[in-house]
């Protein structure tokens, strides 16, 4: 069997399923550290043959993963023309090896997600959530950017084009039942006993199946999807332009001046991104 050592994932492995629970306080932000050890898992997991379904969780019963780190946005070149790439930027990457293993891959929301943990969530098999709990929100146009990890190409394939456009360009927080309804989510239940119970019934009841009737039935449902690399490229083009742009590194700023990435901020982030642009 193969050895799983994270520090911020904690593993744990029975009946050819994988769980990998986020641990990364305060409201697991997606660092680079959380980046890396989700790419290096997705990337272990999709050659070991022991495991047949793989489930991701949060630690914390308040957010599954708030968004990606703004602070690390910030950081990154912007006094350069933003340029068409022909390759995949690595969370682009990453996101498509969690669409594409030979595994099924299995979100269970609880609590928040948003940014480029939403984007991670959407780019795997099934989504699961909480009434009452679970929270998705897109919050990068308010802050002067896109969602720029797959985002744009993964909401109009679940939700639809118009309802695509109101995450994305309204920032809005959508709950668990709207969720459900439009195809973000599989399902929402009404207990985390019951959320946790379907999901790991569900994920056991995959791996105790065929092996090769899994992963042939994963692959002729992606085949209906299409390739999304040439939107994914466009994507990271369009960032790219706004990522430079002087009103996007104000409205980042504000947004972590404002309380973002902070539990308190983060619980309204939706509200948030709307006062820091009044």
């Amino acid at each position: 069997m193969t050895t799983y050592d994270f520090s911020l994932l904690h593993i744990d492995q029975a009946d050819g399923v994988l769980w990998a629970t986020i641990d990364a306080p305060p409201v697991n932000v997606m660092t680079v550290p959380l980046s890396k050890e989700l790419g290096k898992l997705c990337r272990t997991v999709a050659e070991d043959d022991a495991v047949r379904a793989v489930v991701l969780q949060s630690a914390n019963p308040e957010f599954f993963i708030a968004h990606y780190d703004v602070e690390n946005i910030l950081s990154w070149p912007a006094d350069r023309p933003a340029e068409r790439k022909n390759e995949l930027s690595g969370f682009h990457l990453m996101c498509e090896r969690w669409r594409t293993m030979p595994k099924a891959t299995i979100v269970k929301v609880a609590g928040r997600v948003g940014g480029g943990g939403a984007e991670l969530s959407a780019s795997c098999d099934m989504r699961f959530g909480l009434l009452g709990g679970t929270v998705i929100n897109q919050m990068e146009v308010p802050i002067g950017i896109l969602p720029g990890g797959t985002g744009t190409q993964r909401l109009p394939r679940l939700v639809g084009r118009g309802r695509a456009m109101e995450l994305v360009l309204g920032g809005v927080d959508l709950d668990a039942a709207t969720a459900e309804r439009w195809g973000w989510l599989n399902r929402a239940f009404a207990t985390l006993e019951e959320l946790d119970a379907y999901v790991d019934d569900l994920a056991r009841r995959i791996a105790s199946f065929p092996p090769q009737a899994v992963i042939n039935g994963k692959a002729a449902v992606l085949a209906a999807e299409g390739d999304p690399r040439e939107g994914l490229l466009e994507e990271a083009y369009l960032f790219d332009q706004l990522l430079s742009r002087p009103d996007a590194q104000a409205a980042m700023r504000r947004f972590l001046a404002a309380g973002g990435q902070t539990r308190e901020g983060e619980l309204r982030v939706g509200e948030l991104n709307a006062e820091i642009n009044r």
